[in-house]
């Protein structure tokens, strides 16, 4: 059985080499195979869509989820549509905004444990929040399909760099301007993450601004207009949104 990972921030000056087994490159492809058909499901109504994370790195483990994510803003009820039409079910549907400078988020789950989640955004990301997803690792599906792996950080703040055999690796604690520059992202981005998730692991993880599951019959244009009549905070950016 393939070891469970820790989510703990590591700090450490050692660049790790780590090869992968034969189990964990079959559970790549598996995880991978199922992000494309998401995607594939999302381009064949004209949405493009990336896949981010551990999958889009290659580090993946038994907990690795499957989540894709689109970076411009696009109809929900096309995306909705194109899921459906892909022959996925719509498990649950949620509206997530992390501060009140961040932009509201959608979430899509594709299944009741939520492993297969699309994510795209209610109003445009701004830089930073676009960096986020390189500093995870974000692929397309040109390089999806060209099994193709890309750099990118994980929880536990370590930088995964793909090799051959595996990936090699080392804490980003101490080399932020190292890691700005191998994930080609902003120096703030890394700091803001650094700090995050060194926060997380001391106090445990804190509430989002805005957590909102839709009913079933509800659309997110509907729950949006509803958080801003009971939210004055998030009623100032829909009124911003709607202008």
């Amino acid at each position: 059985m393939m070891e469970r990972y820790s989510t703990k921030p590591v700090r450490s000056w050692d660049d790790v080499h780590v090869r992968y087994p034969e189990s964990r490159w079959r559970l790549l492809k598996n995880l991978r195979n199922e992000a494309l058909s998401i995607i594939s499901a999302l381009r064949k109504w004209d949405v493009e869509a990336y896949v981010h994370g551990s999958v889009a790195r290659g580090d993946v483990d038994p907990s690795s989820d499957v989540d894709v994510v689109i970076k411009e803003v696009a109809s929900s009820h096309k995306i909705e549509l194109a899921l459906k039409h892909g022959g996925f079910k719509i498990f649950s549907r949620k509206i997530a905004q992390a501060t009140p400078r961040h932009a509201p988020k959608a979430h899509i789950c594709l299944d009741l444990r939520e492993k297969m989640v699309v994510t795209f955004p209610l109003a445009s990301f701004r830089t930073m929040e676009l960096d986020f997803y390189k500093f995870g690792g974000i692929l397309s599906y040109e390089g999806l399909m060209e099994e193709v792996r890309v750099p990118g950080c994980t929880k536990r703040l370590m930088l995964i760099q793909p090799v051959e055999d595996g990936h090699v690796e080392f804490s980003v604690v101490g080399r932020e301007v190292e890691a700005s520059k191998v994930l080609n992202v902003g120096l703030e981005i890394v700091l803001e993450r650094e700090r995050v998730l060194l926060r997380r692991d001391r106090v445990g993880r804190t509430g989002v601004f805005i957590s909102r599951v839709l009913e079933e019959e509800e659309t997110f244009e509907k729950a949006l207009k509803s958080l801003a009549e009971s939210n004055p905070m998030f009623r100032r950016f829909y009124d911003k949104r709607e202008g």
